[in-house]
């Protein structure tokens, strides 16, 4: 894979709070079009990364390449423009309490371009359709909708300027098994249809093994690997043992139809 297929390229990344190292000599490449899932244990870092990708968290040390631009070396005037080229979903869709869904929706378009209302309201209409809400959904304020409704109005809110990539945050958590495997086909078919390259902290080994490309073990403070889901069967390790040959992991691959 040649470099510039990388639209992310992280090279000795080092994430430090205090006395806490996270990560240290952490590289990661995401290539243009593909579902990359993280996983890794509990501390390991995974909502971190993102964090420290999209530029909520300070990295100490290192150089996060997006779109081929070294983003650690911009100044925040610098760094906006590229702000616009990603979405990111966070947990429960961390939609605005105080806004309705279509308000929400609006917020980055509002951040960073200057459009009449009518036209919003239009992009937020537009947008809820993408994910799979109605119309009515828009006036409604967060508090009104189902989890998994949320889900999909904080993925629309990360569509609203039709990103390149899109970064999700746990975004099966919390949903049963039914309106997990729904997110997973939505999120698969938007890939497929926009284009998108989506970056997925996970713990959720259904939608690893339903849409993930490749998928990234956070372990030691680093990636101790990336690969396919047949690499990551056959990578030596306890933690990666455990977490792909143990009784949720037979259950997801009998759930799938492949042998175990």
């Amino acid at each position: 894979m040649a470099e510039h297929d990388n639209i992310i390229s992280i090279r000795g990344l080092k994430n430090q709070f205090g006395e806490q190292v996270v990560h240290e000599n952490l590289d990661l490449d995401v290539r243009r079009g593909e579902v990359v899932g993280i996983v890794g244990g509990s501390g390991t870092g995974k909502s971190v990364l993102l964090r420290t990708i999209i530029g909520l968290n300070k990295a100490r040390e290192g150089q996060i390449k997006v779109f081929d631009q070294d983003l650690t070396k911009l100044n925040d005037q610098e760094r906006r423009q590229y702000e616009t080229r990603w979405g990111v979903l966070f947990q429960d869709g961390a939609l605005f309490s105080s806004l309705t869904v279509a308000q929400n929706i609006q917020v980055p378009i509002k951040e960073h371009l200057k459009l009449p209302k009518q036209l919003m309201d239009d992009i937020a209409t537009l947008k809820l359709g993408l994910v799979g809400l109605p119309p009515n959904a828009g006036p409604k304020y967060p508090s009104e909708l189902s989890g998994g409704m949320r889900k999909r109005a904080g993925l629309a809110r990360a569509l609203a300027l039709d990103p390149e990539i899109v970064f999700l945050d746990e975004p099966t958590a919390g949903l049963d098994p039914i309106g997990a495997a729904a997110f997973d086909d939505l999120i698969l078919s938007l890939k497929r249809t926009l284009g998108l390259t989506v970056f997925m902290v996970t713990h959720d080994l259904d939608s690893l093994h339903a849409i993930c490309d490749r998928i990234a073990v956070l372990a030691e403070k680093r990636v101790i690997t990336i690969g396919t889901m047949e690499e990551m069967k056959r990578f030596d390790h306890p933690w990666v043992r455990e977490y792909f040959h143990g009784p949720r992991a037979r259950a997801a691959i009998d759930a799938k139809g492949h042998e175990v």
